[in-house]
């Protein structure tokens, strides 16, 4: 990969038709139509949620083509999953659907104060079973890209090792890859969690944690002090998300800094680092070689991923409220919306 603009410096694997493919497992989400403990709520609505899938369906908005790889129980859940999927133009080609094994589900609790709770039901799931078998060539074919997070390995015994397979089959196959560590503590142990994280940053060229996970893989606080050690590791470009303070760049040539994008009122900061993720990425990819400097491509990457994030807290829900392209640029750009 070239120090110019990374991510869109080598070559696709063959003509594209899919900017991004990415592997996760998407669970049916039931959420209270009223704050308040979740054993006394008499009625709830459901949704989907999943950062890969969250990711997938962001990109689809942005103008991207996007592949989402999992497998799913072959029951309504299932069905529910894919229809939504299908329905915001997102690739299902190569999800399985498994007879013998659920879709998952999970439950979220809003209290009125802080983050929400999670309770999850997906141990035994569909998404569960993945893999190394699984991992082909087709999940590739026509892709430049390929996003995993940390969430994926934990779900079971063998998908850590078919997350690493698809990386090394990717890399193999001439497409860059991120990896957002994504860190679910209710999923696995800390020190199972730190072990396949750090084997994993290795194979990916952009990594993309959040401050308190550097601090839990490095022990350092301090995003400048953790940059060396882990672009060290391997990955060509290092985005630190520091929440309000913005978001911060790091290759070994240069280092970019973006504010928070400012917002009033938070309503639900789950589903924010998806759609960062997706904002970073549907500029760097479209970023031409050797046209702009590292530190601007940086830059505009961060301003949108920033934009991104921050919208993504103003809605209850992980991807419902999402932003379209247009809108994307028209915020950018303060351009006067015309309501009514």
């Amino acid at each position: 990969m070239g120090a110019t603009v990374p991510m869109s410096e080598q070559p696709a694997p063959q003509a594209s038709s899919i900017d991004v493919v990415t592997i996760g497992e998407t669970l049916v989400l039931f959420h209270p139509l009223q704050e308040g403990p979740l054993a006394y709520a008499p009625l709830f609505t459901r949704s989907l949620a999943g950062a890969e899938s969250n990711l997938a369906i962001a990109l689809a908005r942005l103008g991207k083509r996007a592949r989402w790889i999992s497998r799913l129980g072959a029951d309504p859940f299932g069905d529910l999953v894919a229809a939504t999927l299908a329905g915001e133009g997102v690739d299902i080609s190569q999800v399985v659907r498994d007879p013998g094994a659920p879709t998952a589900i999970f439950f979220r609790e809003f209290r009125g104060y802080g983050d929400p709770n999670v309770y999850y039901y997906r141990a035994g799931s569909a998404a569960s079973r993945l893999c190394p078998a699984d991992v082909r060539d087709e999940w590739f074919q026509g892709a430049r890209h390929l996003h995993v997070t940390g969430i994926t390995p934990a779900l079971g015994s063998q998908t850590a090792e078919a997350i690493e397979s698809a990386m090394r089959r990717a890399r193999a196959l001439g497409l860059t890859i991120s990896f957002d560590p994504n860190l679910r503590r209710k999923l696995w142990s800390e020190e199972h969690a730190r072990e396949c994280i750090l084997r994993l940053i290795p194979l990916c060229d952009l990594f993309l944690p959040g401050l308190d996970e550097v601090e839990f893989l490095t022990g350092a606080s301090s995003p400048d002090e953790s940059a060396r050690h882990l672009l060290d590791q391997g990955p060509e470009i290092l985005v630190i998300k520091c929440g309000i303070d913005g978001a911060s760049a790091y290759t070994r040539q240069a280092s970019v800094h973006s504010p928070a994008y400012p917002v009033n009122h938070v309503v639900d900061t789950i589903g924010a680092g998806d759609a960062f993720d997706a904002g970073l990425l549907s500029v760097l990819l479209d970023a031409p070689p050797n046209r702009r400097s590292e530190s601007e491509v940086l830059g505009e990457s961060l301003a949108r991923a920033n934009l991104m994030g921050a919208l993504a807290t103003q809605f209850r829900g992980d991807w419902e409220g999402l932003p379209t392209l247009a809108e994307v640029q028209q915020i950018q750009t303060g351009a006067k919306r015309v309501t009514r």
